[in-house]
């Protein structure tokens, strides 16, 4: 099967597959220190949480706001990135009294731009004026049109942008697709015009996401950079409680959620949110979250670290963060 067969996955090649005239020049660019994410202990027992008053107010506002409250446009959206981990998000800081989230990715910014801001604020759930509304879709990040049209909804938009290794972030959606796909081409023969050149194919859609400068800059033309939080993927795992903890801040949010909410479980490689006192079950992420890769040669890898590492840096400058992929 020709790559042309991985229907919705390609968009028009770059001149330069390395991707260096699309950078302009690195030289400038250097690596920050940031402190590194504490490890937690891990466990698949599962606790019950400590937070049962926090639980018991989260309860209470959804009553008080389905009775009360409005239906609003979200003055928050969880823009990106698709597999870097933004359905944990939405999920942990659905837990937090003052946030009311849209559980289904509406597409409003992309797909359903043309139903209209009603048609959008009539799926939101109702709120109080002390609650946030928030709504998740990924894809908005990689589209052209959605910075443009959010601004026009609202200048004042805060906007959550989670990130991962981008090698990392595009085996994953690879393993994703050929889960659902299982006749498409190797990873390999879709990552590479040809990979004894280390020609990466970046008409790629797996591809193209991680190169997050490229995109990031075309956000940047609409919201200032005060106005965007970047969640480390790879911290939301080993420091659910501190990522989370910065979310919170950044949304001006009490730090409610907190260690006492979550425990890891070795078996999804991955933290949950600790069952509440009045329920017998905790809250993990579904089947497919957790997903084992695909294997992939460490070549190939290679191949890609080096391919990403001048979109890195330049990335990691711009937003005053160094994410260590490298």
């Amino acid at each position: 099967m020709t790559n042309q067969g991985y229907e919705g996955k390609r968009c028009p090649p770059s001149k330069n597959a390395a991707g260096k005239k699309l950078l302009g020049k690195l030289d400038n660019c250097a690596s920050l220190e940031v402190r590194s994410a504490a490890q937690r202990g891990s466990s698949d027992k599962v606790p019950a949480s400590s937070g049962s008053h926090w639980t018991d107010v989260k309860l209470k506002n959804m009553s008080v706001a389905q009775k009360y409250g409005n239906k609003k446009l979200p003055n928050a959206l969880i823009v990106g990135v698709k597999k870097g981990g933004t359905r944990a998000v939405l999920e942990f800081i659905r837990i937090h009294p003052d946030v009311r989230a849209l559980g289904t990715e509406p597409h409003f910014f992309d797909r359903n731009y043309d139903r209209g801001l009603d048609w959008y604020r009539g799926l939101m759930p109702r709120t109080l004026d002390s609650q946030i509304t928030l709504e998740k879709t990924p894809s908005y990040f990689v589209t052209r049109e959605a910075p443009r049209r959010i601004s026009s909804m609202s200048h004042e938009t805060k906007l959550i942008v989670v990130v991962r290794n981008p090698v990392t972030r595009a085996i994953s959606d690879y393993t994703q697709t050929l889960s659902k796909k299982p006749d498409i081409p190797t990873f390999e023969e879709l990552a590479f015009k040809n990979k004894s050149l280390g020609l990466v194919d970046t008409s790629w859609n797996a591809i193209r996401i991680g190169m997050y400068i490229l995109h990031l800059e075309n956000w940047l033309q609409y919201f200032r950079l005060s106005q965007m939080h970047f969640v480390s993927g790879e911290r939301l795992i080993t420091d659910p409680a501190g990522e989370m903890g910065r979310v919170q801040d950044f949304l001006g949010l009490k730090r409610i959620i907190t260690d006492k909410h979550f425990y890891f479980n070795r078996t999804k490689g991955f933290p949950c949110l600790k069952k509440p006192e009045s329920s017998s079950q905790p809250r993990c992420l579904g089947k497919s979250k957790g997903r084992t890769h695909v294997q992939i040669d460490q070549e190939v890898i290679e191949q890609l670290q080096e391919f990403y590492r001048p979109f890195n840096i330049k990335f990691y400058e711009t937003v005053g963060q160094d994410f260590k992929w490298d």
